[in-house]
């Protein structure tokens, strides 16, 4: 671990230093059937012949529809456990010197469409305005629930599996610039292309629970993870963490939408490492990988083999134009730079 009077980055914690505390200070017990762990989207504990899935994580960047995001990160992770999201909680902290009526209805009302659109019931939580800060924050508390043996982690990655991604990267980050910097892109782009990008939060969409279900219903699925703060490339560092082996990515092969691709450039931000919500890394056999996304495509979402998982003496490395290179690791999400 870094020395304790190091300033830390914004962003997630570092893997190294995140391990180490899970390990010191966490616990579980008899029924905990999937405890925290780098790279682990959801705990899992037995309730009998179910499972129950629970699942929390703030919404710190977006301001626009924030409550819209809160639930939908929130499913994504019980969905990337190859659960059903049930039921959503919210604590809403809200900025001291400028929270009105009309700020706390819209969020609450974002919160209440989105679990309608996804058969979830929003069911309690804590509201409070609070000191030193500039904007809403909401961070969402999820559960879920599968089979007692139908969930799947991060964890579970096998040498020879190929790494299959879905839509494409940076999605809820091209949403997030769109929205952010509105009126300033609107001077250099036209309204069309600003009005798209700022809609990727629903089409593609930065929800990945179709995505999961159709994989855990099509084919054998080694490992799912939702790769969201810090990108793919943090995404794919986690999996490989979790399940203890090395990968193979082949840059070319990655998808990204051409808006996505145009924003990230302007604004001077790695795509492999800004806010990746909408996208699902899923890892099958190999010989899966064909019946996967021809059934992922007939539900109307586009997906790629991007690599293959290898051993962890081989590293995570990327295969570029100039050459293979270690797989980038962004501690600070791209997507900061904006703020």
């Amino acid at each position: 671990m870094r020395d304790m009077s190091d300033f830390l980055p914004v962003g997630k914690l570092d893997m190294d230093c995140l391990a180490e505390l899970l390990d010191r200070y966490t616990s579980t017990n008899g029924r905990v059937l999937v405890g925290p762990k780098v790279g682990g989207d959801a705990t899992v504990i037995d309730f009998g012949s179910t499972a129950l899935i629970a699942k929390t994580d703030p919404i710190t960047f977006a301001i626009d529809e924030i409550g819209w995001y809160a639930v939908n990160v929130n499913a994504n992770d019980i969905a990337s456990v190859g659960g059903v999201p049930k039921w959503f909680l919210s604590v809403l902290l809200l900025p001291g010197d400028h929270t009105t009526i009309q700020m706390v209805e819209d969020i609450f009302a974002q919160i209440s469409s989105a679990c309608a659109s996804l058969g979830i019931a929003f069911c309690g939580g804590h509201t409070e305005i609070t000191h030193d800060l500039d904007r809403p924050i909401v961070v969402g508390q999820m559960l879920g629930e599968t089979s007692r043996n139908g969930f799947v982690t991060a964890a579970g990655a096998q040498v020879g599996d190929d790494i299959i991604l879905t839509k494409g990267i940076a999605i809820e980050a091209t949403s997030i610039i769109a929205r952010e910097h509105r009126e300033e892109l609107r001077s250099r782009y036209p309204a069309e292309f600003v009005d798209r990008a700022r809609n990727f939060l629903r089409d593609p969409g930065i929800s990945v629970f179709k995505d999961a279900r159709i994989a855990v219903e099509t084919a054998p699925v080694h490992a799912m993870h939702d790769p969201t703060e810090g990108g793919l490339a943090t995404g794919l560092h986690e999996v490989a963490v979790a399940s203890n082996v090395g990968m193979l990515i082949d840059q070319e092969s990655i998808p990204i939408f051409p808006e996505s691709a145009r924003l990230c450039a302007d604004f001077g931000l790695a795509p492999l490492g800004v806010i990746a919500s909408g996208a699902l890394i899923i890892i099958v056999p190999a010989g899966e990988s064909a019946k996967l996304i021809e059934a992922l495509d007939s539900g109307g979402i586009r997906a790629a083999v991007i690599g293959r998982v290898t051993t962890r003496e081989e590293g995570v490395k990327m295969i570029t134009p100039a050459g293979t290179i270690p797989l980038p690791r962004f501690d600070r999400d791209q997507i900061a730079k904006i703020f």
